[in-house]
């Protein structure tokens, strides 16, 4: 039986903790568990934008997705690979709660790994955060590291 595990990664202190714990859960279960590196860039395509920015949007898309792939997942699944560990990555662009959500469905994932967020004031009491929103919402299991 294989088990997959979803890792909200995203470069960030936080983020590693959240890898370092999924990578102990795949060396603890075994060759069968395979996990997905999953970073998701916040982009809202409903955001106002003058004629020259719609022109640059696409262009401006692939930069942040090659920056985050080079930057985020490359040097996670190397560090993966050199422990022995199955692993996958991408770059998604959206709201992250609901794209980790459903790759986990979509890949009938055992759990999702995301770091706790460190996010503080009045905008985190507003709007809540992706960590919150996503252990409301999921429909697996949701594992908050610290």
């Amino acid at each position: 039986m294989s088990a997959t595990i979803i890792v909200g990664v995203d470069g960030s202190e936080a983020g590693n903790r959240a890898l370092s714990y999924a990578k102990r859960l795949a060396t603890l279960i075994g060759s069968e568990c395979e996990l997905q590196l999953i970073c998701v860039v916040e982009w809202s395509p409903y955001t106002f934008q003058t004629t020259e920015e719609n022109a640059l949007r696409k262009k401006q898309k692939h930069i942040e997705t090659q920056n985050a792939q080079d930057r985020v997942i490359n040097p996670a699944l190397e560090s993966l690979k050199d422990a022995g560990i199955k692993a996958s990555g991408t770059v998604k662009f959206g709201k992250a709660a609901t794209i980790l959500n459903n790759i986990a469905v979509e890949n009938n994932a055992e759990q999702i790994v995301v770091a706790r967020s460190t996010e503080q004031g009045l905008s985190a009491r507003v709007f809540g955060s992706v960590t919150a929103s996503l252990v409301m919402s999921a429909s697996v299991p949701v594992t908050v590291v610290s």
